[in-house]
């Protein structure tokens, strides 16, 4: 598995992201993860050499920029808030970020840029939520226990995207009613969407070391069978079945 640190920048932000692929990898489909808040980590970078490893190259968004990362001491809303009230910035980035992944594997002769797919996690949901709230062009985007609040949802007509939301039920951090609203938001945009709820599991549900209950707990049920969907979706939205 090839491991590459690139560069990439959105306007004066310097950011680091990161491109996981096999070398052996032939006319692949391209994967942007969104980590959680903690961003580029050792930790995501495993996590994006999984994804790698099911059929994708796989690009690990920075949506911080290299000054201006967490250390993991913070209060993560008391770090996140600032750029969850500039979604235009958010935007950006994450936009930013696909077009980084894009350039980075033509540059390589790797990767097939007509299939383009988007997962994040947490905060990275909210950001591929973004994503397609701004009418990237991208097949399918994938959210894992994500942040589900906006306060610049999508325009009719906006999102090209399938969305697919995998999610806690009893998620105290996105609760049922930012589902509500993400759901008559999406109706409104004429979107193509999904929302599959586990019930009885909360935040954190993909990381095996999420042992916070009851906010944040690891659920090997809701992980084995969220990949599984989003996996399906993502193999669907690129054949133009849905």
């Amino acid at each position: 598995m090839k491991i590459e640190t690139i560069p990439y920048s959105v306007g004066e932000l310097n950011c680091e992201g990161v491109l996981v692929y096999d070398e052996a990898g032939v006319n692949l489909p391209l994967l942007l993860m969104a980590p959680n808040w903690m961003g580029v980590t050792e930790k995501a970078i495993g996590g994006a050499q999984s994804l790698a490893a099911q059929g994708y190259v796989v690009f690990l968004a920075d949506m911080y920029g290299l000054t201006g990362r967490p250390t993991g001491q913070e209060v993560p809303m008391d770090f996140l808030g600032p750029l969850i009230r500039q979604p235009v910035e958010t935007r950006a980035r994450i936009n930013a970020a696909l077009e980084a992944m894009t350039q980075a594997a033509a540059a390589r002769g790797i990767g097939d840029a007509s299939r383009r797919a988007a997962i994040g996690y947490c905060f990275g949901g909210s950001n591929v939520l973004d994503l397609a709230r701004s009418g990237a062009d991208v097949a399918a985007v994938v959210t894992m226990h994500g942040n589900l609040k906006t306060s610049l949802p999508a325009e009719p007509g906006a999102v090209k995207a399938k969305v697919l939301v995998v999610h806690g039920a009893d998620d105290p951090i996105a609760p049922k009613g930012d589902r509500d609203a993400l759901e008559d938001e999406m109706r409104k945009a004429g979107a193509r969407w999904t929302i599959l709820a586990f019930g009885g599991v909360v935040h954190s549900f993909t990381d095996p070391a999420a042992n916070r209950p009851p906010s944040s707990q690891y659920s090997a049920h809701a992980s084995h069978y969220g990949y599984g969907m989003a996996h399906g979706m993502i193999a669907d939205a690129f054949a133009g079945m849905i």
